[in-house]
């Protein structure tokens, strides 16, 4: 007798299920059936006449695609506008190559007193000037003028002005601030410098040395205000800055000026005598981009020249501007001795004043 379910003849050829296993890995997925074109009948619809059992149904027809389209377009242009911002991407990287983690290198200083052949001229502030190679000077900070910008090879001209100007803030700060030349104040230079160099900078000013390196006069002009007071009007300036491109990544800008301060003894009246001192700055100054970006500078070298002052004197503390009617002591520079193996300190250097470099007219009396 035949199971339940199974046919009345039993399965096919005598196997288990007959058949039925043949198409049991038969699958009609979606597609299969959505492109069918026959569709049975249904009961009532067979019953009429010349019914046939099935009927042919429409194609499938596929969605619009205009949506499709308008996707495909956006894509499209998604994928070039990334393109595009990639190349100007990679292309600003090769033009301007990352900073690099280089720190900022000591100061070197050098600070040569130049010592008078005669007695100092003295007389009237204004007077003076009008007499001497700074008569056509600028005063103050217009006699420091920048030159014309120019785009480098890896810096925009504006990259180019910041350099410049930061410069010149660093010679005004330095060298014509009233606080810093009485030795009262030094945070506006200290603001103007990379801060690998500010332990440098606070060491020579706390503890200045004749050492190449922690001369406080070699950052900025300062006198002692227990020998000298200024003596109006504004100091007289002349010089230049030239910049350059010292590799993909730094600029450098040299400096040289001659500035020229008058000056009378501490606490002495109005009236008495001033001279003349000249201060002659050669700085080297450093810009990496990130000091370019916070508005300071690494000085890399300083000479200094400022005279007349007397070669005895030590100048790495304080500039000592030898005063009107008064002569250089006849004696030298310290002594130095070669075989002191342990002495660190550099040789005294001493230069003498050109006499062209005085105020012209009669010297004052000698005191």
């Amino acid at each position: 007798m035949a199971g339940r379910g199974d046919p009345p003849e039993g399965t096919p050829d005598g196997a288990p299920g007959g058949g039925e296993d043949e198409y049991r890995s038969v699958v009609f997925d979606e597609s299969f059936v959505r492109a069918a074109h026959l569709q049975e009948y249904s009961a009532r619809e067979r019953l009429g006449e010349h019914a046939r059992a099935v009927r042919s149904r429409p194609s499938w027809v596929e969605p619009p695609t205009a949506s499709r389209s308008r996707h495909g377009a956006l894509l499209l242009v998604l994928v070039l506008a990334v393109t595009f911002a990639a190349v100007v991407y990679l292309s600003a990287r090769g033009a301007y190559p990352p900073p690099t983690d280089r720190r900022a290198e000591p100061l070197r200083t050098t600070v040569v007193p130049l010592a008078p052949r005669g007695t100092v001229p003295g007389g009237d502030p204004a007077a003076l000037f009008a007499r001497s190679p700074a008569a056509q000077f600028r005063s103050g900070a217009a006699g420091v003028t920048l030159p014309a910008a120019r785009r480098t090879a890896h810096f925009s001209e504006g990259q180019v002005v910041t350099a410049l100007s930061t410069a010149k803030d660093y010679l005004v700060q330095s060298s014509l601030d009233p606080d810093v030349l009485t030795g009262g104040a030094v945070r506006q230079v200290r603001l103007l410098l990379d801060p690998d160099q500010l332990e440098q900078f606070d060491r020579s000013v706390d503890a200045p040395a004749a050492d190449g390196r922690h001369a406080a006069t070699g950052w900025l002009v300062r006198f002692d205000t227990a020998e000298v007071t200024l003596a109006g009007p504004t100091p007289r300036v002349r010089g230049t800055l030239r910049v350059a491109e010292v590799g993909a990544g730094t600029l450098e800008v040299a400096s040289d000026h001659t500035l020229v301060y008058a000056v009378r003894p501490a606490g002495a009246p109005p009236a008495a005598d001033a001279s003349l001192f000249t201060v002659r700055r050669e700085l080297v100054l450093r810009f990496d981009r990130e000091d370019l970006r916070m508005h300071r500078a690494e000085l890399l070298t300083s000479r200094v020249q400022a005279g007349p002052q007397d070669c005895a004197a030590d100048p790495s503390a304080f500039l000592h501007p030898v005063l009107a009617g008064h002569r250089a002591t006849p004696a030298g520079p310290a002594l130095t001795d070669p075989y002191a193996t342990g002495d660190r300190t550099a040789p005294a250097l001493c230069g003498a004043l050109s006499p062209t470099a005085q105020p012209t007219g009669p010297a004052p009396r000698t005191r």
